[in-house]
């Protein structure tokens, strides 16, 4: 039986349906203008990709090259002979094992950490916690110079190790796989204990599994942290050698590497640092709002 409130409303969406047709065509007008002002800059930094130098920089907001060409990209693969080289590769591959090993660090410390915060009983446990809490607090700038006093007193400035040890354990991560353990009914554990397991084994057999989404939504974000650091690698590094994408892109930009604009060189540099990210982004976004503990326990 319908009521009256329910007659009122209009088929499809329960918000939308209560406002005038005339609004609902602008509200989604302005949706899509809002969508396409958000888009635009990515559109301008790959269409400029295949600009030359001068029409990039007589027409940057043009949308159309004058003259399509790849100079950009073969310039930045050493295809080309024109211009000073760019080390491109070499920050690829400097990024890509830099980022694969601070997330593969992060996701197992981070959550081996959450775990003992959430569910094992020792003393100074809450202080430890406030720790982690207060480490998040902290503005990352403050910690520069202590970290490049750290690294030169124990010799790992200007190593790999030195690039990778520091980032290998993340106060918010920790903090998200603890409040992810802590939604887990402890009845699943508790089976596991009476079957014989131990600890590691409850963690690693049976609550790990458990937490697959928080563990993907936690290797999104350390691979995006990591792949995008750059002022812990400016203190951490010295030499060319060891420049990530962050870095060799702020030399690129800086003019270290050729004088003029070079628009599409480093429009282009940036646009093919930005697609792993966005790509790892988009085949995992919907853990980010997957129920936290979904399928848990079973009636």
């Amino acid at each position: 039986m319908s009521t009256p409130s329910s007659a009122a409303r209009t088929p499809g969406h329960p918000v939308l349906g209560r406002f005038p047709p005339l609004l609902r065509v602008l509200g989604h007008t302005a949706v899509v203008a809002l969508g396409l002002l958000y888009v635009l800059p990515f559109v301008l930094q790959l269409v400029t990709g295949f600009k030359t130098d001068p029409d990039a920089a007589a027409h940057p907001l043009g949308l159309l090259p004058t003259t399509p060409t790849t100079a950009a990209y073969q310039r930045l693969f050493g295809l080309s002979q024109a211009g000073e080289g760019v080390p491109f590769l070499r920050w690829l591959g400097n990024s890509a094992f830099v980022a694969v090993v601070v997330t593969a660090g992060r996701v197992l410390f981070d959550s081996m950490a959450g775990y003992a915060l959430a569910r094992l009983r020792f003393r100074g446990r809450g202080l430890l916690f406030g720790f982690v809490l207060a480490v998040m607090a902290v503005p990352g700038v403050a910690l520069l110079i202590p970290k490049f006093l750290v690294l030169n007193t124990f010799g790992l400035f200007d190593t790999y190790t030195g690039m990778i040890l520091p980032l290998l354990v993340d106060a918010a991560g920790i903090f998200i796989m603890k409040q992810f353990f802590e939604s887990i009914p402890r009845e699943v554990e508790e089976a596991a204990r009476m079957d014989g397991a131990g600890v590691f084994r409850i963690f690693w057999s049976v609550v790990l599994p458990m937490a697959r989404p928080a563990l993907l939504t936690l290797t999104v974000l350390s691979f995006q942290g990591s792949w995008n650091e750059f002022t812990h690698f400016l203190v951490a590094t010295q030499s060319s050698q060891y420049e990530t994408l962050t870095t060799g892109l702020a030399r690129l930009v800086s003019g270290g590497l050729g004088g003029g604009t070079q628009y599409p060189l480093k429009l282009a540099a940036a646009l093919l640092a930005t697609l792993p990210v966005a790509a790892l982004f988009f085949c995992f976004q919907r853990y980010f709002v997957q129920g936290a503990n979904a399928g848990a326990v079973k009636e």
